[in-house]
């Protein structure tokens, strides 16, 4: 479906963690992420030039707060705004104090029907004076979130059909990869087949291969459970490794993904429903994979 405003790309997420300040390090010392700024009330870290890629946020058990998406333009915003209106969504607005605690020119927020998932759409977020540095990790930018829900078809369905999310792979059923078209990133947000509603895990692509290797072993020295990898997944055509954060939240560090043109991409295809399309060297993922992060539903 054509809708009326265009995205630019997956923004930032903002995750429940019990404590703060242990998460906190976490994300700084093991994941490599920035601390731009911190308080009781939050932690934002970056990847980037941009004010934070990752909002920590205290609460009583962890879980998936809200997925944040950047639009191209102040215009978009608008057209966004008035068209989720008139589809029946209800649209919060973002208060002008919260708006300039996450450094954000303007954004809004709704939930999509069935799962509660809160999304966010803004636009410009500062931009930082100094550049982002790659003390442990070459990590290039927050890659995708994937959410598994009890109403795969209903969520896919509004998301593809509602707000022009273009799929890239699928697994009938079970899996959607999604791109928050135009963006070319083969998935930005990606949706499984559930018994409930919550986080399977956030992604942090890095631009050099070995960071894979070098973090599975800074986690393993660290005491990090490795849940799945490495491997490579075969949509996507990814090299992943996936750990566990300090509230058994899971994480990905990925290494490549197929990129899709705005005009002419391929069509979605159907992959086959095996151990192999997750990983085709053969790994195979511990049941604590995926497994902890309710998505919050108010």
């Amino acid at each position: 479906m054509t809708i009326p405003f265009r995205y630019k790309r997956l923004g930032y997420v903002a995750l429940n963690v019990t404590d703060l300040a242990r998460s906190t390090a976490f994300y700084r010392d093991l994941v490599g992420l920035d601390v731009s700024d911190a308080s009781e009330q939050h932690s934002a870290l970056r990847c980037s030039r941009d004010h934070h890629a990752l909002l920590l946020v205290p609460a009583a058990q962890p879980g998936l707060k809200r997925i944040a998406f950047e639009l191209e333009s102040a215009a978009d915003l608008a057209a966004a705004r008035d068209y989720l209106n008139s589809i029946g969504l209800t649209v919060e607005p973002v208060p002008a104090d919260e708006k300039k605690t996450l450094r954000l020119v303007d954004a809004l927020r709704f939930r999509i029907p069935g799962s509660g998932l809160c999304i966010e759409l803004f636009v410009q977020m500062m931009f930082m004076a100094n550049p982002f540095e790659a003390r442990l990790t070459k990590i290039e930018r927050l890659g995708h979130v994937v959410v598994n829900v009890a109403d795969f078809n209903g969520t896919v369905s509004v998301l593809n059909e509602q707000l022009g999310f273009r799929t890239s792979d699928f697994v009938p059923g079970f899996a959607a990869f999604l791109r928050c078209f135009p963006n070319p990133l083969h998935h930005s947000m990606a949706v499984l087949a559930g018994a409930d509603n919550h986080l399977n895990h956030v992604n942090f692509m890095v631009s050099d291969i070995d960071d894979i290797g070098r973090a599975m072993n800074r986690m393993k020295a660290a005491g990090v459970e490795i849940v799945f990898g490495p491997g490579r997944h075969l949509p996507s055509e990814s090299i992943f490794l996936y750990f566990l954060d300090p509230d058994g939240m899971t994480v990905e560090y990925s290494f490549g993904m197929e990129t899709f043109p705005e005009a002419g991409a391929r069509e979605a295809r159907l992959l086959e429903p095996v151990p192999a399309t997750l990983d085709t060297w053969g790994s195979v993922a511990t049941p604590a994979f995926g497994k902890i992060g309710a998505i919050e539903q108010s």
